[in-house]
């Protein structure tokens, strides 16, 4: 017979504050996430103190929603509020994190997705009675929420910090090499290479056919004839190429390890494979202390490992790991991989691979 243990008084109370943290916390994200697609964030950043209904003016919103809106910043700690004079304030050492004119540093574009995932709560909860997973169709917003995630980072450290990681890449770029991105969306990575590498020959590969449109509608409106799109399936690659990159992508695959091994057999002589993807580790206990791994095993559950299993794939999850993705490597055919950082990049790391 189990014996039914007293649990510590102090232990309980603390956890159960630390619930309801959670709890307001979370709720906290989603507003935060309204506070960046309504603009309110960045309407907030340029004003001087004001009341609900100027706030709601200058963002040509609904006071009514707006007020509300305001009550959970307030009590959040996000804004600051004048009770004398009805006012609210956005602090800039706040905005420094919330506004588009933060560029990367916006984490209020992040907490987007907390709507979305939430959209699909009972999906994830049947999958883990079934184990068949989610489908990718029932994400719409997912690549647009996507691009403008990695817009920023793309435009800021693509060409100038990522790329450098291989050395000599730059070099042969601007020589004109060919170059093939896997799974590349709506198509900003490679136009942010195309335009900046005008002698080299880009292609980006993705099974959407309305994210392939958007990376060629945004192809034409730069004027880059180095840059083309196709819809096509990663795992049956073709042509050969000298270059192959594939940014946080392969971890949502189906067929992750037929994709990197299509990937190495596409290589020429001298060619380079560079991956980016989460920077965790395979194995949990060295995840404990890892400032978003609570977020990117949910991220895991409710999209990246459910969407792979609902396709029929082997569901590696967000957070596969430096060890688990060295293995896979050398398993697809690459003899050579070195792990490359981004300075003050905490999400991802770069695998350098050779044949």
């Amino acid at each position: 017979m189990a014996v039914a243990v007293e649990p510590d008084r102090a232990k309980q109370e603390a956890f159960a504050g630390r619930m309801l943290q959670v709890l307001n916390d979370a709720c906290l994200g989603l507003m935060a996430g309204v506070g960046h697609e309504s603009g309110l964030f960045d309407v907030m950043a340029g004003l001087e103190p004001a009341t609900a209904g100027e706030v709601a003016r200058a963002a040509g919103l609904n006071e009514r929603y707006v007020r509300e809106w305001l009550g959970a910043m307030v009590t959040g700690g996000v804004v600051d509020y004048d009770p004398a004079r009805e006012s609210y304030r956005l602090p800039p050492e706040h905005a420094a994190s919330l506004t588009r004119a933060a560029g990367p540093d916006n984490l209020a574009r992040i907490a987007q997705d907390l709507g979305m995932l939430a959209e699909v709560e009972q999906r994830v909860v049947e999958a883990f009675r079934t184990g068949a997973g989610v489908p990718y169709a029932a994400y719409p917003r997912f690549q647009a929420l996507q691009a403008e995630e990695s817009g920023e980072v793309y435009d800021l450290a693509l060409v100038h910090g990522i790329v450098p990681l291989v050395p000599g890449l730059p070099e042969r770029l601007r020589e004109g090499i060919d170059v093939l991105d896997v799974g590349c969306g709506q198509g900003h990575a490679v136009n942010v290479l195309a335009e900046a590498f005008p002698a080299s020959r880009f292609q980006g590969l993705d099974r959407s056919e309305e994210g392939v449109a958007a990376a060629r509608a945004e192809a034409a409106g730069r004027g880059l004839p180095n840059a083309r799109f196709e819809v096509g399936d990663s795992a049956e690659l073709t042509g050969s190429h000298d270059l192959v990159t594939a940014f946080d992508v392969i971890h949502d695959l189906a067929r992750p390890a037929r994709t990197l091994a299509a990937i190495a057999g596409a290589l020429r002589p001298g060619g380079v494979f560079l991956m980016g993807d989460i920077a965790a580790s395979s194995r949990l206990e060295e995840n404990i202390g890892h400032p978003l791994c609570p977020a990117l095993y949910t991220f895991s559950v409710f999209y990246c490992m459910s969407v792979s299993l609902g396709e029929g794939g082997e569901g590696l999850g967000t957070v596969w790991g430096e060890q688990t993705a060295r293995r896979m490597l050398a398993d697809a055919g690459f003899g050579t991989v070195d792990v490359r950082r981004v300075e003050g990049d905490i999400l991802n790391v770069y695998y350098a691979a050779r044949r």
